[in-house]
């Protein structure tokens, strides 16, 4: 296991960026970056033994400034949507960047942690960063926020994150990286395969909003609790799928109980490549690119719709407003306060 270090250019107030590429002795590898804790490339075997990075992104941190589809990206204090850009705790409303229509998305466009730059610190098979957040956009308290990449010789890319606040705060973060098992460079997912351990959906209103309720999945175009190619179902006349222009859902995970399970799993027929995802969180945001924004990314190649997915394990969206939902607040000063701490495993055969 080794990690090594590269310039990657400066950041817009003039500090160093590297990138931090963690190996370990299978011919895995992750590359990630001190801005925005961001996963830059990942480098996987096939069945064949040919090792391809299957991760859509760019080369350099100009590009991770712009970045309109979130590529990589580690996103906090809140990823996904919290409905008017406000909402109430403990008494006091907090008013949050109207960003995406009527509503907040991912924190900040520009002030999110996927913007920030972080501390470094580097082991042997592992790279965490961590930053200081104070009470900034709409988050209360004073935030320590660290995420963990590690690479595994059981080809497994393990994310630790956690946090602590000296008051009670929204904490919910994300990955947002699009995989294309076939690799970053090879086109459409369509033909990917996807089966997830989620017999309920969150449905939503316009503007992907949820309703409150936990819808089951069974009879729609939404179950997917059965081995699907993604594109089997995706232009279905369901609403739900209209809404969002395909999937792009919060599933809850069957039998969340905050510890590490099973909920994901994705093939790709063209390279072998078998991706399984765990988590401890209770749901797992399933986005097919639908709006992937078309440019150009890695060695010119340029990224389409539904040219990668997602799947962004996290607290439901909009949780703070559903008393039925998961909390994702967390924090304060007296005994026993919540601490965010959670994992995600993407694990490669």
């Amino acid at each position: 296991m080794a990690v090594t270090q590269e310039a990657f250019g400066k950041s817009r107030d003039g500090r160093d960026l590297y990138t931090y590429t963690i190996s370990n002795s299978k011919g895995m590898k992750a590359k990630v970056t001190n801005l925005g804790a961001i996963l830059v490339e990942l480098w996987v075997p096939d069945a064949k033994g040919n090792t391809q990075d299957i991760v859509l992104g760019y080369e350099n941190a100009d590009r991770y400034y712009k970045n309109p589809s979130f590529f990589g990206a580690t996103v906090g204090p809140s990823a996904n949507r919290i409905g008017d850009a406000s909402y109430e705790l403990d008494g006091v409303t907090y008013q949050l960047d109207i960003n995406d229509g009527p509503n907040n998305l991912h924190s900040h466009y520009e002030l999110g942690y996927h913007k920030r730059v972080w501390d470094a610190e580097t082991y042997d098979d592992s790279v965490t960063f961590s930053l200081t957040d104070p009470a900034t956009l709409g988050f209360p308290g004073n935030k320590e926020i660290s995420v963990t990449y590690t690479v595994t010789d059981n080809n497994e890319l393990k994310l630790h994150y956690h946090g602590t606040s000296d008051q009670p705060t929204i904490i919910n973060l994300t990955n947002h990286t699009y995989f294309n098992l076939d690799g970053h460079d090879s086109g459409s997912i369509m033909d990917h395969e996807i089966k997830l351990e989620c017999s309920n959906y969150t449905p939503t209103v316009p503007g992907s909003i949820p309703t409150g309720e936990i819808a089951p999945v069974a009879g729609t175009p939404m179950d997917l609790t059965a081995r699907k190619r993604v594109g089997d179902d995706i232009d279905k006349d369901f609403e739900q799928l209209k809404l969002a222009g395909g999937y792009d859902h919060n599933f809850c995970i069957d039998g969340y109980d905050g510890k590490l399970r099973q909920c994901a799993t994705v093939w790709a027929a063209k390279s072998g490549r078998v991706m399984k995802v765990y988590t401890d969180l209770p749901g797992v945001q399933f986005y097919a690119g639908n709006f992937i924004t078309p440019e150009d990314g890695k060695n010119k190649y340029h990224y389409e719709k539904r040219g990668g997915l997602c799947l962004e394990t996290q607290y439901y969206p909009d949780t703070i407003h559903h008393a039925n939902f998961p909390s994702c607040v967390f924090g304060g000063e007296e005994e026993g306060a919540r601490v965010y701490d959670t994992v995600t495993v993407y694990a490669f055969e």
